[in-house]
């Protein structure tokens, strides 16, 4: 998850999602993962205090400054690259399983409140961002 001042997604020629000030959220999705895992990865991406308060401590959520999501689906986030040139990726979930997890996370986030916007699963995207701070940092969570 990054911090960003602006993101956005295309795919081919097309603007699939775009955001202003607050997080982008690329999401990986494993084979141990269910709803109830996609649900407590919504909640900490929301509730985790990143943003800046008036001292300038990383005290507030994008919840609390309105800050908007874009989530992008990245199966490389599980690449396994201990060994050889060549990452593997049977760590990551078939499609089948990750779509509706990765959709699951964008939807808990509305419910939460959040402006969320996507890229296009099983697309070749291009992500676009401008990461503020620089702030990146990897959120996992188990059931």
């Amino acid at each position: 998850m990054q911090r960003v001042t602006s993101a956005e997604v295309t795919a081919g020629a097309e603007l699939v999602g775009r955001i202003g000030p607050g997080l982008c959220a690329f999401v990986g999705v494993t084979h141990a993962d269910t709803v109830t895992t996609a649900v407590r990865l919504a909640e900490r991406v929301w509730g985790l205090r990143v943003f800046e308060d008036a001292a300038g401590l990383a005290n507030l959520a994008a919840a609390d400054v309105g800050g908007q999501v874009l989530v992008v689906s990245q199966f490389t986030l599980y690449a396994d690259t201990s060994r050889g040139r060549r990452p593997s990726f049977v760590g990551a979930a078939r499609p089948e399983q990750a779509e509706p997890l990765v959709d699951a996370v964008a939807g808990h986030l509305r419910s939460l409140g959040a402006v969320v916007s996507t890229g296009r699963f099983r697309a070749e995207m291009r992500v676009a961002l401008v990461n503020d701070g620089p702030f990146t940092v990897l959120v996992e969570v188990t059931t």
